[in-house]
């Protein structure tokens, strides 16, 4: 995939070469030919091709969460959710 993106770009640097270097034609023309034939159309056909690879993705997060939910354990940290700092709080105790 990434061979024909690169020759089609090679192709595209080359017309806009031609473009930029002839005597009827204008850099603004060669920047507008590389644009419009060349990294316009690949990036739409690189996002199309890329579409399978990124559900993968979110399908592998979504799995890892849903694991993370069901083993019980509320997170990684090792703490109490709501548990006060050492020392933050004075305990409260009954007068004998």
């Amino acid at each position: 995939m990434y061979l024909v993106l690169i020759g089609w770009l090679y192709v595209t640097v080359l017309m806009a070469l031609a473009e930029g270097l002839s005597e009827q034609g204008t850099v603004l023309g060669a920047i507008i030919t590389f644009v419009l034939y060349g990294l316009l159309p690949m990036s739409i056909v690189l996002y199309i091709l890329g579409t399978p690879a990124r559900k993968r993705a979110i399908r592998a997060r979504e799995r890892a969460e849903a694991e993370a939910a069901a083993s019980g354990q509320p997170d990684a940290g090792g703490h109490a959710p709501a548990g006060a700092e050492h020392g933050a709080v004075a305990p409260v105790r009954k007068e004998p």
